[in-house]
């Protein structure tokens, strides 16, 4: 699937669009360039999920765990600044992974060989006059 975001206005939108279209998948992994916007389309998405918290990038906590509002908890990563697998691992990864629950990756592709079989990869690129693609 492919959503278009041509100004930060319509991200909500797009959020629910990616909502609507993630089925029983709870693991997704989104690659794009720094800046590309995946911390900022994942707090839409969290924000449409009804999540409350102060939603950010948990770059130096690694991940971040938010509460939809439902109640159900949502795990948000960031891998940037994983230097050893063996840090992802102590963290106990595949206990989130494996819980059920919604999990948005951002670095991905640093931890690439842990990946569950069933992630969702997702793609955010900038586009012409700064839009954006979301494919996946």
């Amino acid at each position: 699937m492919e959503i278009k975001i041509s100004k930060l206005e319509e991200i909500n939108e797009a959020a629910k669009l990616f909502i609507s279209a993630i089925s029983k998948d709870n693991v997704f992994a989104f690659y794009g360039k720094m800046g590309a916007g995946k911390t900022t389309f994942i707090k839409a998405i969290c924000e449409e999920l009804g999540v409350e918290d102060v939603i950010t990038s948990p770059t130096f906590a690694i991940v971040n765990e938010y509460t939809d509002g439902k109640g159900s908890p949502i795990y948000h990563f960031d891998f940037y600044r994983i230097k050893k697998l063996d840090e992802v691992y102590d963290m106990g990864y595949a206990d989130y992974f494996d819980s059920g629950n919604l999990c948005f990756l951002e670095w991905p592709e640093l931890i690439e060989d842990l990946l569950p079989e069933n992630v969702v990869k997702v793609t955010i690129e900038e586009t012409e006059g700064s839009c954006r693609r979301i494919t996946f």
